[in-house]
């Protein structure tokens, strides 16, 4: 008997002693995934709305967990303060300028605080600091979002029933395209002209590259006035005379108004002559007078190669003038 309750009495000691390494292996293993027996600092961060974070849930930094929330609590009218617990070690990666947010563990799962941004200029989070934290929508804002955008779908969806009817009917400009055959034709005919005029531009376009492509050829007129210096300065030098030739002519048409306008005043000969009927009259008898002074002296002269005493005279000079003419011919 004794034999038998001893063993019985080891044996209930062995599993009791079994169980309590079960016990606290368990208790060792929950606490290192939630963290509970690291090192930790204490941080917080205030928000309108925390969309149903409890007190446990898990806090990541870049895809790691870092910490659990420690704390969920009002301070004010619509402002939750989430009191979180950073390991020691995720310290020094997180700035006091980074941001939180709250996000899902997965599509539906439990909500988490993520720590997210900061710059490596500003220095670490340390215990006790107060975090920004960033705005997400949540879950009724996107419903109300989505919501809106099938409304604004629905009167787009009427508005163009509507058009599409309108058309069908043959209102307004597409649908008098649709329904009347003949504007159909008249906007084909139209379209073709369009084609025509702009394959003439385009036809228009190479002969004007063509064109330039000429101007720029080399030895080419346009090319030595644009490089060559000397024909430059020559076209230049033509242009100059040529501005001279039009102040000469320019002066010479301002002497001619001028000498015209003497013809017209009778302060002159010519004006006399042309504009004073007297004057021209006495110049006329004076002519005349002058032309028979002209026959009476010829007639004098005549008479005196007849006279006696100066018959030979004239017959000397006569005979004199005839030997110079037989000496220059006999020289020829």
């Amino acid at each position: 008997m004794d034999g038998s309750e001893n063993r019985k009495a080891i044996i209930v000691g062995i599993f009791l002693a079994l169980g309590l390494v079960v016990f606290v292996v368990g208790i060792l293993t929950l606490g290192s995934a939630q963290k509970t027996f690291n090192k930790s600092i204490h941080v917080s961060a205030t928000f309108d709305d925390v969309a149903g974070l409890k007190k446990g849930n898990n806090v990541w930094f870049s895809g790691v967990k870092v910490g659990t929330i420690s704390d969920v609590k009002f301070t004010g009218p619509s402002k939750v303060d989430v009191k979180m617990s950073i390991d020691e070690a995720s310290q020094p990666y997180i700035r006091h300028n980074a941001q939180v947010k709250i996000g899902a563990d997965g599509l539906i799962g439990n909500k988490i605080i993520v720590i997210e941004g900061g710059s490596s200029q500003v220095p670490a989070v340390q215990d006790g600091d107060i975090l920004q934290t960033e705005k997400v929508a949540s879950t009724d804002d996107m419903l109300k979002t989505l919501q809106q955008n099938n409304q604004n779908l629905l009167a787009i969806t009427n508005d163009f029933k509507e058009l599409s009817h309108r058309i069908l009917q043959g209102k307004g400009a597409v649908g008098a395209l649709l329904a009347d055959s003949s504007m159909g034709i008249q906007l084909r005919s139209a379209m073709r002209n369009l084609q025509a005029t702009t394959e003439s531009a385009a036809h228009m376009a190479v002969q004007l590259d063509n064109f330039s492509k000429k101007l720029s050829t080399k030895g080419g007129l346009a090319d030595k006035i644009l490089t060559d210096t000397v024909t430059f300065n020559k076209i230049q030098a033509s242009v100059a005379e040529l501005q001279k030739t039009v102040a000469s002519a320019g002066e010479l048409t301002q002497n001619l108004n001028t000498a015209s306008k003497k013809l017209t005043t009778t302060d002159n000969a010519i004006g006399v002559l042309l504009n004073d009927p007297k004057g021209a009259e006495q110049v006329r008898t004076s002519l005349n007078n002058l032309e028979q002074s002209s026959v009476k002296l010829n007639a004098d002269l005549e008479a005196a190669q007849h006279n006696f005493f100066l018959k030979g005279y004239f017959k000397d000079k006569a005979k004199k003038a005839k030997e110079d003419s037989l000496k220059k011919a006999g020289g020829k």
